[in-house]
């Protein structure tokens, strides 16, 4: 048996070679998948805006604003399992990764299934909390209706991509995403136009979406063998230890949901303009800046490995070399969003109030989104690292201390325009704040497996040596 094993489901490709080019490879390869999905997003609601209605295009935004809540707590099941499954295979754990892969997945599907059961009877008093009301609310129940129930298996698609990013097939878990978005793009103008079904149309071609999905990533995490027999006493052993990193990822997750609501709910007293540019900037934000979402859910397997491997000096070096593909990333998406800002107001009708506030979100994005880039990394580096709490708290306090009260005294003191730049201060300081930490817990991690390794070798024959930590010190009392 080699020394340190490299060896795990699909090899611990991670623990040697350029950690830029796997932070690059990884993150372009996440980012297409998953931009190819928010383009669809967005697409969907530029078919539905052409229906000439309002109100319909309002009302998928408030069922996309439900969905999220579903989604956000897949994602967090996906980073559990992700970090999991790729600290098994930094230390050469075949089984137990396997093991792992099949009781998260189970996992995902229960979670799935009982968020459909529990969501779809609240759908009436959920959309009228975030305020949608008469047709909107009847359009957009009606659409959660056929939709939300496909999330059974939209929640094992995210697993199973999860599961072939913590094993390093970019190039297959890329295909998962891309393969939704690209029947997406296809089917749901047939369904909107074609088919004469609206929005309607729109809600059936996400469940195809969503099929697609599914049985993509269950092909490939079949033929890598990444998963195993299922077994209830696995499953009632792995799920603490899965729901140990989910729960807090889950809530993390949520935060900017809620933030998105907080936003919306002060914009909307500047009238319907300026609701209408804030639809347009939520979903062009997601494929604008997807890059740095598919960065934060791609490192995770590489620090996970390289944890797994004890390679401290890499895992701090793919924070470095993290930071500066954000800068990068940021600084090329910044300056297309400033060219092409009036066009784009065109595209989507934007005029007067609404194109204003438009426009200066594209004047300032670049630098709010650099900072939330970081935040992005810390979050993934808590989440993969064994302390997720961190980013719950992270994320929660920017999503109010760092959102609400600048809103409010931006709203008061500069009006839409005050909104959004009071959220991007708090974007700029907890991104600051999240990076410096990431490299903290980098540091207390290796110092804390140089203790244990101190405590196991044998006191030195010399002298003046440093002496070594004593038992009692190292481990936990008996």
């Amino acid at each position: 048996m080699p020394e340190a094993p490299t060896r795990g489901p699909a090899g611990a490709r991670f623990v040697e070679g350029s950690i830029l080019r796997h932070v690059v490879v990884m993150s372009a390869t996440g980012s297409v998948g998953l931009m190819a999905i928010f383009v669809v997003d967005l697409l969907s609601l530029l078919y539905v805006s052409k229906l000439g209605d309002p109100k319909l295009t309002a009302a998928v935004g408030f069922a996309t604003i439900v969905q999220f809540f579903a989604i956000a707590i897949n994602i967090g099941l996906m980073i559990a399992a992700g970090a999991l499954v790729s600290r098994s295979i930094g230390a050469g754990d075949e089984a137990g990764g396997r093991r792992l892969a099949t009781s998260a997945s189970l996992l995902g599907l229960m979670v799935s299934g009982l968020l459909v059961a529990l969501m779809l009877p609240l759908l009436d008093p959920l959309l009228r909390l975030i305020g949608a009301e008469g047709e909107t609310l009847t359009v957009a129940k009606r659409f959660l209706w056929i939709a939300l129930p496909s999330n059974l298996l939209m929640g094992p698609g995210m697993m199973f991509s999860g599961l072939l990013r913590a094993a390093g097939e970019a190039r297959q878990a890329m295909s998962v995403t891309l393969g939704g978005g690209l029947v997406t793009a296809f089917v749901d103008p047939l369904l909107i136009f074609g088919a004469g079904l609206g929005v309607d149309g729109a809600a059936y071609a996400t469940c195809i979406a969503r099929l697609t999905f599914a049985l993509i990533g269950w092909h490939y995490v079949r033929r890598r063998r990444m998963l195993g027999r299922p077994s209830l006493a696995c499953l009632a052993a792995d799920a603490p230890v899965v729901f140990r990193i989910a729960l807090p990822a889950v809530l993390t997750n949520l935060a900017p949901s809620v933030a998105s609501g907080f936003i919306a709910h002060a914009l909307s007293g500047f009238g319907p303009e300026a609701m209408a540019a804030n639809v347009v900037i939520d979903r062009l934000t997601p494929v604008a800046f997807g890059g740095l979402f598919a960065m934060s859910g791609s490192i995770g397997p590489i620090l996970g490995q390289n944890w797994g491997a004890r390679r401290f000096d890499r895992m701090r070096g793919v924070l470095r070399d993290g930071a500066l593909v954000t800068a990068s990333y940021v600084g090329v998406v910044w300056l297309a969003l400033v060219l092409v800002r009036e066009p784009l107001m065109r595209l989507f009708e934007l005029h007067d109030a609404s194109g204003d506030l438009f426009a200066f979100f594209c004047l300032v994005s670049g630098a709010v989104w650099f900072f939330n880039g970081l935040l992005f990394l810390a979050n993934a580096s808590f989440n993969n690292l064994g302390f997720p709490f961190l980013s719950t708290v992270l994320n929660w306090g920017r999503a109010t201390l760092g959102t609400m009260p600048p809103a409010l005294a931006g709203a008061a003191l500069y009006g839409p325009r005050g909104v959004i730049a009071g959220v991007g201060v708090g974007s700029v300081l907890f991104g600051a704040l999240g990076i410096g930490l990431a490299f903290g817990t980098v540091g207390r991690l290796e110092r804390r497996a140089r203790a244990l390794d101190a405590a196991s070798l044998p006191l030195p024959e010399e002298p003046d040596a440093e002496p070594a930590v004593e038992p009692a010190r190292a481990g936990a009392p008996v």
